[in-house]
């Protein structure tokens, strides 16, 4: 079928959704830039467990085995096929990555001519690089990937087999019509644009810290088993007791015989609770002040992440070269990490990516505020050489902008100095601000650069907490 329907659905975001999927080209020439392999390479499927359904699915078709550790999902899979016979040949040998490529091409050579199936859906949370690298020297070699964790898309379901193109058709011959659905391979095209890299490349670096951290804790209580990913496996003196303990303060864990797999969050606030409800931690409070903006639209893809308390990091790539250097200032003079990653229409002018990078930034500066229990709210004039800015911010939860100021040239390197008002006003109205600006001086360098310097000093002013009550006699900003 590819008819279209009679009509559009009735959905937000909808454009499109009235045709049946067509073959993920795109996803799959991103994934393989990814994966460092050819674009003939990769096979997007529904998330990792497809991928290993098709494996078995091929081994039935030709009645063969396919030998799998004792564990899920792969215990599940083997069940919805029927016991080959007696003495079958193995068609597959699944395992979990080895460590290195080079153990996983030994292994291949050992196994031929049957498939090696390599899972690895937590690959991104290793040390070891993926076995993708060797995959071009072994035609009965199979990688697995999975964007469910390292990505956030668990429930979008999509994945990647990475094999010589010769082995993908053998796969694809047994997969289903319309494999993956359209909206799935939209959100994977957006959760793998280049702007989203180096957040998401930050995330898994935190995760892996955090969990470093907590295993460290936890092995002064209990025995653990090595692992990868945003889990821990520790094996308690009595499972059913730290499931309890865990669910009494809102956690959850899995529990497989007198193993307990710990989710480890990206959150330290989190992790903290994990440790206390298993002992390894007193009660305290730690107050973190994260915020995180996405936004995505015709002309933009914009993800913006902020920390209040901390002093980086601060990557800014927004394709304008002066204006990452502003918001570079900010975030030095404010005492705080920003994370700015945009793509916008830079071919067809600056105007875009400025104003909704300061959006982005306005929405995730309001995130990490939250209640504004204790900041200090107001907030700083500062020269520069013959140029003077003057900053005055009230952290209100109203948006008011002024700006005073002109400037003489139209351009500073590749950034719009006449931009600098709506940076302001897009800051303040997202933020939930009010920003007084005034800026004189003869060198319109100088003029803008004071100003983005002052905004910082305004902001690390303004968030500065010194108590513990919002700053106000409304009780509420």
């Amino acid at each position: 079928m590819s008819l279209p329907a009679p009509y559009p659905p009735l959905v937000s975001g909808g454009e499109g959704l009235d045709r049946y999927p067509a073959e993920p080209t795109a996803l799959a020439a991103r994934l393989a830039e990814l994966y460092g392999v050819a674009a003939d390479q990769v096979l997007p499927v529904r998330g990792l467990t497809h991928g290993l359904e098709l494996v078995w699915r091929l081994a039935a078709r030709e009645g063969q085995v396919v030998q799998a550790p004792e564990a899920e999902p792969y215990r599940g899979l083997a069940a919805l096929y029927a016991r080959p016979a007696e003495g079958a040949e193995v068609a597959a040998v699944v395992i979990r990555a080895l460590g290195s490529p080079e153990a996983v091409a030994e292994m291949a050579e050992r196994v031929a001519p049957a498939l090696l199936v390599v899972d690895e859906g937590l690959v991104e949370f290793a040390d070891a690089p993926s076995a993708a690298s060797v995959v071009k020297d072994h035609a009965n070699l199979i990688v697995l990937r999975s964007l469910s964790l390292a990505y956030g898309l668990a429930g979008a379901r999509v994945g990647a087999a990475v094999a010589q193109a010769q082995t993908l058709a053998r796969l694809a011959g047994v997969r289903e019509p319309y494999a993956l659905p359209e909206v799935s391979v939209r959100l994977a095209l957006q959760a793998l644009d280049p702007s989203r890299m180096i957040e998401t490349a930050e995330r898994i670096d935190g995760v892996r810290r955090e969990r470093a951290r907590v295993a460290e804790a936890l092995s002064r209580l209990m025995p653990l088993e090595a692992g990868v990913g945003p889990v821990i496996i520790a094996r308690p003196s009595d499972p059913v007791a730290v499931i309890e303990s865990l669910r009494r303060f809102g956690l959850s864990a899995d529990a497989a015989g007198e193993r307990v797999r710990l989710p480890v969050s990206l959150k330290p606030e989190v992790n903290d609770r994990l440790l206390v409800a298993l002992g390894a931690a007193a009660p305290k409070v730690r107050q973190t002040r994260v915020g995180q903006a996405v936004r995505d639209t015709k002309e933009t893809r914009i993800v913006c992440a902020v920390d209040l308390d901390s002093a980086g990091p601060v990557t800014i790539h927004t394709g304008v070269g002066f204006f990452d250097h502003m918001i570079e200032q900010v975030a030095a003079h404010g005492g705080f990490s920003i994370r700015l990653s945009c793509e916008g229409d830079l071919h067809t002018d600056p105007h875009h990516t400025i104003e909704d990078s300061a959006i982005a930034l306005g929405q995730a500066l309001k995130q990490a505020l939250g209640e504004r229990k204790g900041i200090q709210r107001y907030g700083f004039v500062l020269p520069m050489d013959e140029a003077n800015a003057a900053v005055s911010i009230d952290l209100s939860g109203r948006p008011y902008p002024v700006f005073e100021g002109t400037f003489a040239t139209p351009f500073v390197g590749d950034y719009r100095t006449d931009l600098t008002a709506h940076v302001i006003r897009s800051l303040a109205e997202n933020l939930g601000a009010a920003i007084h600006v005034t800026v004189t001086g003869d060198d319109d360098h100088h003029k803008t650069e004071a100003v983005f310097k002052a905004l910082g000093r305004a902001l690390r002013q303004a968030i500065r907490v010194e108590g513990d009550v919002v700053p106000s006699t409304k009780g509420v900003l």
